[in-house]
């Protein structure tokens, strides 16, 4: 698929192979995870599942622009996301994994012929068996729209973010990384509070250059802030319920905290993660996991 249907820079990062027309707005897209990424790593033999939800993100710019005919230079925001995987269908093998994936579209809002708001709801399916599902509502703006919508914060891109001005990282076993310059967390004041780290130069999570706090960034935080107060090794995360309330400007301090909710014995792990910038909350997400048996975080790694 091409690198510009799914705004992308890297077609490294380019997850969606084919895309078929179902009717009745409904979609077949077909996706590919590889058997080894640089950042959504292999676990103890799993895939990352946060490789569903980038494989979900690309298929909104997908089918805003070959199924309903959003322009070239239309964005898409998230409003909203839930996900959940059924852990057993994320092994690796020594292959690639294909994916063929349901979409469907509800609630499809146009203006002049083009989009402007749609909810998309997707099944993932492996082999035939169910991996996991999603549903997003997001909006569809024009490069006039955004450009209102973002006012002076257009001025600030991500490529000019120093990397020298990052704060030191919380360990990267901590938040179950093998590198630091893959952790987007730093100390805040509390074991439950932390300040994020936004590295403008990270290949992955600004693979083009942006005005913003990318979504995919976000949920790397709440994922990675839930295993700093749980434990990187006992938990594997099974889905997310996020809300989008506003951009994360670029360049200003945002805080993470986390609130477990969750009893410590419970092989249940659900947490509520809030970033913070400026005094309003920007983005809430409620993670759950699941505990497993302590392992090697990074073993079985192909």
């Amino acid at each position: 698929m091409s690198r510009k249907l799914v705004h992308k820079s890297a077609v490294s990062e380019v997850l969606l192979t084919g895309y078929e027309p179902l009717g009745d707005d409904t979609f077949a897209v077909t996706a590919q995870w590889p058997r080894s990424h640089g950042f959504y790593e292999v676990v103890a033999g799993s895939h990352d599942p946060l490789l569903l939800v980038e494989t979900v993100r690309q298929c909104i710019p997908l089918l805003s622009h070959l199924g309903y005919g959003a322009p070239d230079d239309h964005r898409q925001i998230w409003d909203n996301l839930t996900w959940s995987v059924t852990p057993g269908a994320l092994r690796a093998t020594t292959a690639p994994a294909d994916l063929r994936l349901i979409v469907r579209c509800r609630d499809v809002v146009s203006r002049g012929g083009r989009p402007v708001a749609m909810v998309l709801s997707a099944e993932l399916l492996r082999d035939g068996a169910p991996l996991g599902t999603a549903t997003t509502r997001f909006t569809s703006h024009s490069p006039s729209v955004i450009t209102r919508l973002r006012g002076p914060h257009r001025k600030v891109l991500s490529s000019a973010l120093p990397p020298v001005a990052l704060p030191a990282p919380v360990p990267a076993d901590r938040v179950g990384r093998a590198r630091p310059r893959d952790v987007v967390l730093a100390p805040g004041d509390s074991p439950h509070r932390f300040r994020l780290r936004t590295d403008g130069r990270h290949p992955v999570l600004f693979d083009h250059e942006t005005d913003h706090v990318p979504g995919m960034l976000l949920v790397e935080a709440a994922r990675q802030a839930t295993l700093a107060v749980v434990h990187p090794d006992s938990v594997r995360i099974t889905g997310m319920d996020s809300v989008f309330d506003r951009y994360v400007e670029l360049g200003s301090p945002c805080l993470v905290e986390v609130e477990l909710l969750s009893e410590a014995s419970s092989a249940e792990v659900t947490t509520r993660v809030t970033a913070v910038q400026d005094g309003a909350t920007a983005f809430t997400t409620l993670v759950s996991g699941r505990r497993s048996p302590a392992v090697d975080h990074f073993a079985g790694s192909y």
